[in-house]
Formats: structure tokens, sequence, C-alpha cells
């Protein structure tokens, strides 16, 4: 196998990036494609009770171990395999368990702040950005939160307005002048994605 190709899906909470995500893996054929969420990179907060671990910024760049993501993003580009950790949303901490991941042809890193870290962007071949208005992004996350993730409605809005909005303003927005490609409408964009997937064949 080659050197894996590693594309980078980065985008306000909510924007559209697993849409892009699931296009772009349904079009390569799972078999080829290996999909990292920054998410899972949420730092261990074992030592924390779950009173203080809710109140942790899981919008700001402190919130990830990066250096675990670098880590393991060198060893798939190398070809070698990772053990991911694995996050439980409902506990806000990670689980005991991981999960192995083998290097594919194609490796898609998904995440909120993967183009505001210099280091992670060096690893990159893609760069994308997905911009979403912010009325769409919160109605998408409020949805996700509740149905996914076992969130109240009280507790999405108030972390919206305490933390997420300013991140996404202070971190995430300043991000997108990294990207090569920025997919305007949410991630429904068969034309830009139409144009990523050529550029993976062609590379």
């Amino acid at each position: 196998m080659r050197e894996p190709i590693i594309i980078g899906i980065a985008g306000g909470s909510g924007s559209g990036k697993s849409t892009v995500t699931n296009e772009l893996v349904s079009m390569l054929d799972t078999e080829r494609v290996t999909v990292i969420e920054e998410d899972s990179y949420y730092k261990d907060q074992s030592n924390l009770p779950f009173e203080q671990r809710v109140k942790t910024n899981y919008d700001h760049p402190f919130a990830f171990d990066h250096d675990l993501l670098i880590e393991h993003l060198t060893k798939l580009k190398n070809k070698k395999s990772i053990e991911k950790p694995i996050y439980d949303y409902e506990v806000h901490n990670r689980k005991k368990i991981t999960e192995k991941v083998v290097p594919k042809e194609v490796i898609i890193l998904e995440g909120i702040l993967i183009l505001s870290e210099k280091e992670i962007r060096d690893l990159l071949d893609i760069k994308v950005f997905v911009d979403t208005d912010s009325d769409v992004r919160i109605i998408r996350r409020i949805l996700r939160d509740m149905k996914e993730r076992g969130r109240s409605l009280d507790s999405v809005i108030l972390q919206y307005m305490s933390t997420v909005r300013s991140a996404h303003l202070q971190f995430v927005e300043p991000s997108k002048r990294y990207a090569d490609i920025i997919i305007p409408e949410g991630g429904y964009n068969k034309v830009a994605i139409d144009l990523i997937y050529s550029k993976i064949k062609n590379s």
C-alpha cells in the first residue's frame, strides 16, 4: 500500500462535516477509507468528578489531546495501526477501552479545530472547511445532542451560549483561511464533494 492520503474536514459544530465525510466514504468504498474523529481525542478526565467534567469547555483547544492525535496520524501515515480512544459523551470522559484502527489508502480526519493546529495541518494532504450559517449549526447541534448524546435542550443551549459560540469565533472561524477547499451550504454541495473526490483519485 502506498502512503495514505490524509484529508482534514473542519468546520463549526453542526456545520455538516459528517455529511461530507459520509459522502466521500460512500464514493470511495469503505474498504479504502479510515475515519478519525477529533472528538475521540478529548483529554482523559478520570481525575475529575462528573460535576467538574460537565463544566469543561469542549470547544477550546485545551480540551483536546492533540499530541496523541498527531502521534496517531503520523503512525497511520507510516502504515502502522493505532489504538484510538473512545469518548463517552454522556459521562464526559474517555472509555477504558480503545479501538484498533488500521491504515488504509485514505484517512479522513474530521473535527472543529484540526485546521487551527499547525502540526496537524502539516500532516494533511487536503484541507477542507465546511462553512455553514450559525442558525443552521445550532439547530443541528440541538437535534444531534438530544437524540444521540442524551442531553437536555436547556443544557445544549446553555453550552452553546457560554462556550461554543465564543470558541467558534476565536478558534474555528479563523482557521478557515488555511483550507484548500471551502464548502458552503452545510455540506450539501455536490460540486465541492466531486472536486475532493477527483483530487483523491488523482493523488
